[in-house]
């Protein structure tokens, strides 16, 4: 008899550069951070300032301000930003961009910015539905001859039995429905609602009858639904402003050929008008004052702020002095520079000293040998990686020496090498081995010092005897 393993066809989680970050890794008591937590290491005052200001925006205290990190690269800003997000909660926008996007041939730059402002504000609408809900308990579809002719059937009407705690309800369905049923791939047990007015189905999970069915299942499994089949349901949807200013400015065309010529020659990039804006934004303003929506301010974060230029800056002081305004979190790894846009007004960071006044500066510290040894620990045990002690130790001191990002980005080739020496483990030698095949950008500038210092001396610009 031959026994062969199947292999697992189970997806792969991709590790990304922040995949290890988990939160702030901040005490619950008192708010002050753990040394190592959450995937963090050392930044203690930083954390301890975003944790300040997470309590800041949960509290709704934060409108109309930003905050900046400021430190050198590697330091921990972006995955600052990251944990910020990761502390506000799954249903709080978080609008990620880096400066430079703001420079495009197809609309304006204030528009780029607008639109990620829009993105990074969020609208929690709640609306009283009536809805048939409960678990499936049969689903049977009922055909009849096709009017059309042919071999082929159609669909008259379906059979959808839902039961509840309360009570069993069999309801005969159109086949528009049906449709909404299979695209939510409802089938028996499924927990399930439909909406009275417009007939889409939602899926909402498995029933916890269920459970125990398997012993290991991907499913969400809900308990039965109480009370009545038929019954009048709160909904909470959540968009952002940008969804709703793309659905308003979509042009609702007509279907014949020049209608839809015109759809298929419009270029892809349109700016939506402001006075569009500000008509989403008296009907959201309504609907606030009605309490039927919440506004859920989010955060923007702009990476490399000092990428932005002179009319951007302008642009965002008044930006963040509007009603509707996200929280601004902006990281740069620049110190005193020239403002872009202009030629010789310098500034700290390259933000103009009108702006910075609105900011709140985290400062990010650089990292020493040992935090930088724990870093790259962590950063082994998320990839599945096995490192000797010795081997740790002398990538920890290249680190320092060089930088932890290039530190860092050794560890998975080390590990493919020490793998093609029949190691499981990386040993030191692996990691000589890499620095001998991949440079860190000091020696790779130090190796073309020379042929830059001989095109010099080719040309007579330079005295090759200094």
């Amino acid at each position: 008899m031959k026994i062969t393993e199947v292999q697992s066809t189970t997806k792969e989680q991709r590790v990304a550069a922040h995949s290890h970050i988990k939160g702030l890794g901040l005490r619950d008591e008192d708010g002050f951070a753990e040394h190592t937590a959450a995937g963090f290491v050392g930044q203690v005052q930083a954390r301890e300032a975003i944790g300040l200001i997470v309590d800041l925006i949960k509290n709704k205290k934060m409108a109309g301000r930003a905050v900046l990190l400021a430190g050198a690269p590697g330091t921990g800003k972006t995955a600052l930003a990251l944990a910020l997000s990761q502390e506000l909660g799954s249903k709080v926008p978080f609008c990620p961009m880096v400066g430079s996007e703001v420079y495009s041939s197809e609309i304006k730059k204030t528009e780029v910015l607008m639109e990620n402002f829009r993105r990074a504000i969020g609208l929690r609408i709640r609306e009283v539905k009536e809805v048939y809900e409960g678990e499936v308990t049969e689903l049977a579809v009922e055909e009849t001859e096709n009017p059309l002719g042919g071999y082929g059937k159609a669909i008259s009407h379906v059979v959808l039995t839902l039961k509840t705690v309360k009570n069993a309800k069999q309801l005969k369905l159109d086949p528009v429905v049906y449709e909404s049923l299979q695209k939510e791939k409802v089938q028996v047990g499924d927990v399930i609602y439909i909406e009275a007015s417009s007939g889409v189905a939602k899926r909402v999970g498995r029933s916890d009858a269920y459970a125990t069915e398997f012993d290991l299942e991907a499913e969400e499994y809900v308990p039965l639904p109480k009370g009545e089949v038929h019954k009048k349901k709160d909904i909470v949807q959540d968009v952002t402003l940008h969804d709703l200013d793309v659905a308003n400015a979509r042009p609702q065309g007509g279907q014949d050929i020049m209608s839809l010529m015109g759809q298929i020659m419009k270029p892809k990039k349109t700016e939506i008008t402001d006075k569009l804006r500000k008509e989403i934004n008296k009907v959201v303003n309504k609907y606030i004052d009605q309490g039927v929506a919440e506004l859920v301010p989010g955060v923007l974060f702009v990476d490399e702020v000092h990428m932005l230029d002179i009319e951007c800056f302008t642009y965002l002081n008044r930006a963040l002095e509007s009603s509707m305004a996200p929280i601004v979190v902006f990281a740069t790894n620049r110190g005193v520079c020239t403002i872009r846009g202009t030629e010789d007004i310098a500034s700290p960071h390259g933000i103009p000293s009108d702006l910075l006044d609105r900011l709140l500066i985290v400062r990010t510290k650089p990292y020493d040998e040992a935090e930088i040894r724990v870093v790259l620990q962590i950063r082994a045990k998320t990839e599945g990686l096995q490192i000797a002690d010795d081997a740790l130790a002398a990538l920890a001191a290249k680190g320092v020496t060089t930088s932890l990002r290039y530190a860092i980005q050794l560890l998975t080739p080390a590990a493919i090498l020490a793998k093609m020496n029949g190691r499981a483990t990386i040993a030191e030698e692996d990691i000589a081995e890499c620095e001998g095949l991949f440079f860190d950008a000091k020696a790779s500038a130090r190796g073309l010092l020379p042929a830059r210092l001989g095109e010099l001396a080719g040309t007579g610009d330079v005295d090759m005897m200094t």
